[in-house]
């Protein structure tokens, strides 16, 4: 299949962006965890659409899609690493494989 590699990082960032939302949502400050919460699930956004469109080869160009997705990994990787917290971690490690994966095919 076409693109395999990339849809299986973009399919491992979004898992990674869920799962740390959901144990975000489980810590006790939540006011402190709120701005990963939400790059989270922007993350896990872009990062499903990007997965629908290159698996469905719906456009013969989207790079600009890949390279806004690499964009917003970058921008959960870098709020993630600022949490201690080992989901937190390892979805800043998901994100940033992702940005790279989507750079690379953009």
């Amino acid at each position: 299949m076409k693109n395999e590699s990339l849809l299986k990082t973009l399919a491992d960032c979004i898992a990674a962006c869920n799962h740390c939302a959901g144990a975000c949502l489980k810590e006790e400050d939540l006011e402190m965890m709120a701005r990963c919460i939400r790059t989270d699930l922007a993350c896990a956004a872009i990062c499903t659409t990007a997965h629908s469109v290159v698996a469905g080869d719906f456009l013969d160009n989207y790079g600009n899609l890949l390279q806004t997705c690499a964009e917003i990994c970058d921008e959960c990787a870098n709020e993630c690493e600022k949490h201690d917290h080992e989901h937190c971690q390892k979805c800043a490690e998901a994100c940033r494989k992702c940005a790279e994966a989507c750079r690379a095919a953009a």
